[in-house]
């Protein structure tokens, strides 16, 4: 009994001293932390109301947290709410993704879209599987694939090394192709055997010599790969356009920098538009020069601004002639995501996609490019609601990067461009992506791709048409500022084709 009471006793003792220990240190931490507010020039609250001053900074970084879980309701949130989130994170895992009693979806906001449903919707005995759509056909080798819902470009560097496996592995179950962005092509988009697309931004990483400009050999060795189906120019990001690639050189790691040409630490910074391309003509001559040096299918993104750009790219195709004509247009969106921007831009440059896609498609209906020019609607499509607009709109694919982040488990923490984001996607720091496992992530990037193509169908199927390419303006309808929905097609009516393409 006398052992356990000096057990006991020795226990408290120790307890004490621990107390005045911390408390003591907590004490000259205040005391330095008040002297150093005191006495610093940057701050005004800190240097009249030293440490307290800090709650304010402290909460106003705590509260976009809080906020988000907290207070926000589930369809609050930018840039994705929660009810977003929540559909892609259960389609991801591929449970259940019914819900009870009714929608908490308000219809009554102007720009709302909903679906006009069909009397007699298609049966199932009537569904048909995607039809298959081939990009590039005056390309030596053409592209021809089924997939509606692909992975939109975000480059190694950008993210991860098990993000990139993670992706790469579950476009290939899921049947669907990945964009490498703007980063080159490393051994980890490769290593799944997914069709890939790879970009070319303005930085030409991947494919350039030291002092700028295509390395023709480069080129050529990219384009070897088997996987490799296809090339996309970027001329212009969604949250950036006018504005290159941001990669902080915290996230410029030495193999990243072998990948890209760089020097490893160094901040990259791309160019804001590619110098060799300043007129339509000029854009039109390098599609041509990538497709004959690879032998792929070539096109270009972009974020439509100026309404003639469109006009005038359909004018110089009609009189060189449709093969001139890029094999695909990918239509980014002003509120597209990115890894850095200013805010400047990624607040208030370029159109929606929602006015730019059923533009585009207009325009190249009336020149009569329509067929020849496939077109990926790309932008905050994450939804299948969403994706099944686009094809209302006229799109042939829809691109999504942040729908393939959440289903890799990203949680918006909005720390994409710190390299400390916590789910270990868009970071290089190693014990944060030890949490984020390829094999179980590449599972739920495939689930996800297929759940987005069944609802997608569903939703299809619920108009009265057997596949999602199916679907028309009239389909879809949208909310006006009086209350009343108008047919899409009355919006945007399908034009007349007014010229002829040779």
């Amino acid at each position: 009994m006398s052992q356990i009471s000096s057990t006991v006793l020795a226990l408290l003792e120790f307890l004490s001293y621990a107390f005045i220990f911390v408390f003591g240190a907590g004490v000259l931490w205040l005391v330095v932390i008040y002297i150093r507010d005191k006495t610093q020039t940057d701050s005004t609250l800190r240097r009249n109301y030293p440490v307290v001053a800090r709650f304010r900074y402290f909460f106003e970084h705590m509260g976009e947290f809080f906020r988000q879980y907290f207070f926000a309701l589930d369809r609050e949130e930018m840039p994705f709410n929660r009810a977003e989130r929540s559909w892609v994170y259960r389609a991801a895992k591929n449970v259940d993704s019914t819900i009870a009693f009714g929608s908490t979806r308000d219809l009554r906001p102007a720009g709302t879209v909903y679906f006009a449903n069909c009397p007699f919707p298609a049966l199932a005995q009537d569904a048909t599987p995607a039809a298959s759509v081939t990009i590039g056909p005056y390309a030596r080798h053409p592209y021809t694939t089924d997939s509606i819902f692909n992975i939109s470009g975000m480059s190694f560097g950008a993210i991860s090394v098990p993000a990139v496996r993670a992706l790469s592995h579950g476009a290939r179950k899921a049947g669907i192709w990945l964009n490498t962005g703007e980063g080159g092509l490393s051994p980890y988009h490769l290593e799944g055997g997914a069709d890939i697309v790879f970009q070319i931004g303005t930085g030409k990483f991947g494919v350039r010599k030291p002092e700028g400009g295509f390395d023709e050999d480069k080129l050529r060795a990219v384009a070897a790969h088997d996987s490799v189906r296809m090339f996309e120019l970027k001329l212009s990001q969604g949250a950036k356009p006018g504005k290159g690639g941001i990669l902080p050189g915290a996230k410029v790691t030495p193999e990243i920098a072998a990948i890209r040409g760089l020097i490893p630490g160094e901040d990259a910074i791309s160019p804001n538009r590619h110098p060799e391309v300043s007129t339509v003509s000029d854009l039109l001559d390098m599609i041509a020069y990538i497709r004959e040096v690879t032998g792929k299918p070539a096109g270009f993104k972009a974020v439509l601004g100026a309404y003639g750009f469109i006009e005038g790219l359909c004018q110089e195709i009609l009189s060189r002639g449709v093969e001139s004509a890029p094999d695909f247009i990918t239509i980014d969106s002003a509120d597209g995501g990115t890894g850095a921007a200013p805010m400047s831009l990624i607040d208030n440059m370029g159109m929606p996609l929602r006015e730019s896609l059923p533009l585009t498609v207009d325009i190249l209906t009336r020149y009569g490019l329509r067929e020849r020019i496939k077109v990926c609607a790309s932008g905050k499509l994450i939804n299948p609601s969403e994706v099944a607009w686009a094809f209302c709109a006229g799109a042939d694919f829809v691109n999504s990067a942040r729908g393939f982040m959440f289903a890799l488990g990203c949680i918006q923490a909005l720390q994409c461009n710190r390299n400390t984001c916590p789910t270990g996607i868009t970071t290089h720091d190693p014990k944060l992506q030890f949490g984020l496992d390829p094999a179980s992530k590449s599972e739920r990037v495939a689930y996800y791709a297929k759940n987005m193509k069944k609802e997608a169908e569903i939703i299809a199927h619920s108009c009265g048409v057997a596949e999602p390419r199916l679907l028309q303006r009239y389909h879809a309808r949208i909310v006006l500022d009086n209350g009343r929905s108008v047919s899409m097609d009355e919006l945007f009516p399908v034009p007349a084709q007014q010229h002829a393409a040779q």
